[in-house]
């Protein structure tokens, strides 16, 4: 029976680059200069600092766009509030979403469910949703189903099987 499954995958590979990268911007950029401005990877989230909310604003727009041009979703980033740090400054973490949390998964299931397809089955396994069905025909259809979903993830669909 066909199957595939529904991961939420990061590449840390590209994300650790594009990190660099923003960081190597940033102390060659004419508007950081002074500011203390730094971006630092830690395990699954990103620490951002400057001297004000206003360069804040300017470093995670250099982050997103590094981001993008590697080809990494924003979704993946939940960015947490604005704090006060040591000397005024500001700082901000972005953690790194990597999986299908259970209520995700359940919203999965259900837009999977209501695209209504005879012969589907969707089932949690993890932090990846399998789907099965009879047609090829039928997955294909989950699949371009659940791409136009927005759901606050990025999705990939891996491990496609005949």
């Amino acid at each position: 029976m066909p199957s595939f499954d529904v991961v939420s995958e990061v590449d840390a590979q590209e994300v650790r680059n594009a990190v660099d990268q923003a960081s190597r911007e940033l102390s060659t950029r004419f508007d950081f200069k002074g500011t203390g401005s730094t971006i630092e990877l830690k395990e699954l989230e990103i620490e951002m600092r400057s001297s004000s909310e206003d360069r804040l604003t300017a470093l995670r727009q250099v982050l997103e766009e590094k981001l993008v041009k590697r080809k990494v979703s924003l979704k993946s980033l939940d960015y947490q509030k604005v704090e006060d740090a040591a000397g005024g400054t500001v700082r901000q973490t972005a953690k790194i979403n990597a999986g299908i949390s259970s209520e995700k998964a359940k919203a999965v299931n259900k837009a999977i469910k209501d695209l209504g397809l005879k012969g589907i089955q969707s089932q949690t396994q993890g932090e990846q949703v399998r789907v099965t069905g009879k047609k090829r025909d039928d997955l294909q259809a989950v699949i371009a189903g659940l791409k136009e979903l927005d759901l606050d993830i990025p999705l990939q669909f891996t491990n496609f099987r005949d």
